[in-house]
């Protein structure tokens, strides 16, 4: 799936030819989600308020997702950010009104909407009546989260086209957050409608309602609201926060009841609904069974960590929110984060960023734009917005460990080595930080750092956790690539006990056992285990491919080479293989070709001395199959 379109270019791909904005990024953003929808049952924006990245899940999707076959050691791909190089004012001065523009189409299609939105600013500056420059510089500035600059550009779009539902969105928030509630009311229902975005505006109008003193008035909007059925649960939580602020406890209760029945997995309406039992006649002890309840199905999360701690003091914890300025910010964060992975990315930026302009330290918010961030690979963005995220925050430590993550992925690994070690001084309990320092020492080949990392993470294992294999399982890559096969074995043993039919298991110490010629016919079971469950896995498909090779089967070898080449074409130690196998074959006019490709792919650099002595000189005839390149195959991170 490639990047979303820029928002910037969304607006303008939807613009109808009377030169009326049309809904902006939303419409593409609803028709996936009404994908979604149909999909599930369940409603797939109820998720978002459980939506966190816990980081247990963050290090096993990272490296789920590019695991490569067991000694397929490749050196991680640490990709730079690829952002325009933001224009100093000399540039913006300098360049023309065409070169503004084409330097502004660059910077959009990077994502990168501070260039972006200086650019068109730029251009605009110099072309003022231009009205589609004017159009890109306010999205482009939504997007940055200038909303300030946006306001300022929706006054004037407003002026050519009073019905652009965008523009008199922000000016309504921007109303909302002056506390000119009336105003809000009149600019949000005027603002882009459809399945998603009538709700947001249904919820906004119902804030700017309570904000003038209308409660009442507001939850009776809110009530007429029909739609599809995952509306319920936030008609129901944000009618019983509004309720809440207005002193109307009783009836709040009933509307956070109702909330939290409707899905007890919701973090958002569980939080909300503890809150509301913590100040209530059962007190502390009735919110902490909620809070504990949940934290059976999502373990440690650290606002329900926190709310667990509260109330076991006998804390009476205050609402969710405390304005209606909260109240909106809530609302918009909360679809905004339920659309960052469902095809609605534009969409969600806007939400988010409109969010943080009514609440800046919201700290679930920050998170899901620093996600957002990393879904469309602009790391060092993302990092910039977790270093947003308060101290004082129960989610500091995870947008820490987060922001480590993206500075490994920035090429900054010591500076995220850093941060993750003072996290896991301050907390040696903690799991999920000690996994992302051992992956980032692993993906550095820091193999006998990893080890005891690795090892200090197992150590803190309850028993509980449904992954514990993964620990293991690195923690045996790393001893193996430390020479410590005996412990490697071990660990790759544990990990199948634990999780029997694990792929990558299966392939590492299956393959590892054929290298070393031990129990040659079960490991060969195990490898054609792991291909049957992940047959599109080129690095597996080419540990099986090199497992024939080195049992002497060459054809079977070849076979199956061509066809991780045909799902890896680009991997340098894949290409190496099929020359050897084709050398064997008698093939070797293609094994020259093969390996000449390897080559020109950047292997490692111990390879390269490696594949040139082959297209020199080929394989000698009485070499027996040998793990030439079986190092270079190791699980470092990167693949499958």
């Amino acid at each position: 799936m490639g990047s979303p379109v820029p928002a910037v270019e969304v607006v303008v791909a939807l613009r109808i030819k009377a030169k009326r904005c049309i809904v902006a990024p939303s419409d593409r953003a609803v028709s996936v989600m009404k994908l979604g929808l149909s999909a599930n049952s369940r409603s797939w924006l109820v998720v978002m308020f459980s939506r966190f990245k816990s980081l247990t899940v963050i290090a096993l999707a990272a490296s789920a997702l590019v695991l490569p076959g067991p000694l397929a050691a490749q050196t991680p791909d640490h990709p730079t950010d690829s952002s325009a190089t933001f224009p100093t004012r000399q540039d913006l001065r300098d360049m023309t009104v065409a070169g503004s523009y084409l330097a502004a189409r660059h910077a959009s299609i990077e994502r990168d909407a501070t260039a972006a939105a200086e650019f068109y600013r730029s251009a605009l500056r110099k072309d003022p009546k231009n009205n589609e420059l004017l159009d890109r510089a306010f999205i482009s500035s939504l997007a940055d989260g200038n909303i300030d600059e946006a306001v300022k550009l929706a006054g004037r779009v407003l002026k050519i086209d009073k019905s652009n539902r965008v523009a008199r969105l922000v000016i309504g928030v921007h109303d909302l957050k002056q506390k000119r509630y009336e105003a809000a009311r009149r600019n949000i229902n005027q603002s882009v409608r459809g399945p998603i975005t009538d709700l947001v505006a249904t919820l906004l109008v119902g804030w700017a309602e309570f904000g003038a003193g209308n409660a009442k008035g507001a939850v009776a909007d809110i009530d007429k609201l029909t739609g599809p059925e995952w509306y319920p649960v936030f008609k129901d939580l944000h009618s019983g926060l509004i309720m809440q602020l207005a002193g109307n406890e009783k009836d709040a209760g009933v509307r956070l009841e109702r909330a939290y029945k409707l899905d007890e997995t919701a973090l958002r309406v569980m939080d909300a609904y503890a809150r509301w039992l913590s100040r209530g006649k059962d007190g502390a002890p009735a919110a902490e069974a909620i809070y504990e309840a949940f934290n059976k199905k999502l373990a440690r999360h650290p606002l329900v960590v926190e709310g667990i701690r509260e109330t076991k003091a006998g804390a009476k914890l205050p609402p969710l929110v405390d304005s209606p300025q909260a109240g909106a910010a809530e609302a918009l964060y909360g679809i905004g984060a339920s659309l960052t992975r469902r095809g609605g990315e534009d969409l969600a930026l806007v939400y988010l960023q409109l969010a943080l302009y009514l609440q800046p330290n919201h700290a679930l918010a920050l998170l899901s734009l620093g996600d957002l961030y990393e879904s469309v690979k602009k790391p060092q963005m993302a990092i910039k917005v977790y270093e947003r995220v308060p101290e004082r925050s129960a989610l500091h430590r995870n947008a820490q460990v987060q922001m480590a993550t993206d500075l490994d992925a920035s090429d900054r690994s010591d500076e995220a080595i850093k941060i993750l070690q003072t996290v896991t001084k301050d907390d040696p309990s903690d799991v999920e930080a000690i996994m992302a320092l051992g992956n980032i020492e692993r993906g550095r080949k820091k193999f006998a750092d990893c080890a005891v990392t690795y090892t200090k993470a197992i150590d803190q294992l309850t028993g509980s956790e449904n992954n514990n294999w993964v620990y293991y399982y690195f923690r045996g890559i790393c001893e193996e690539r430390s020479k410590n096969w005996d412990k490697a074995e071990l660990d790759m043993k544990k990990a199948l006990e634990l999780k029997p039919e694990q792929p990558h298991v299966l392939n590492y110490l299956g393959y590892s056992w054929i290298d070393r010629g031990l129990h040659l016919d079960d490991a060969m079971k195990m490898i054609k285990r792991a291909v049957d469950q992940r047959p599109d896995d080129g690095y597996i498909v080419d540990s099986l491919g090199w497992a024939y090779y080195r049992i002497g089967n060459y054809q079977e070898a070849v076979k199956n080479l061509e066809r991780a080449i045909d799902l890896k074409p680009e991997d340098p130690t894949i290409n190496d293989h099929l020359g050897d196998a084709y050398w064997r074959v008698g093939r070797t006019l293609e094994a020259r070709f093969q390996w000449a490709h390897a080559r020109d792919l950047k292997p490692e650099a111990d390879e390269l001395p490696k594949i040139e002595a082959k297209i020199a000189n080929g394989l000698p005839a009485d070499e027996t199959p040998a793990a030439a390149s079986a190092d270079k195959k190791k699980d470092e991170g990167k693949g499958g």
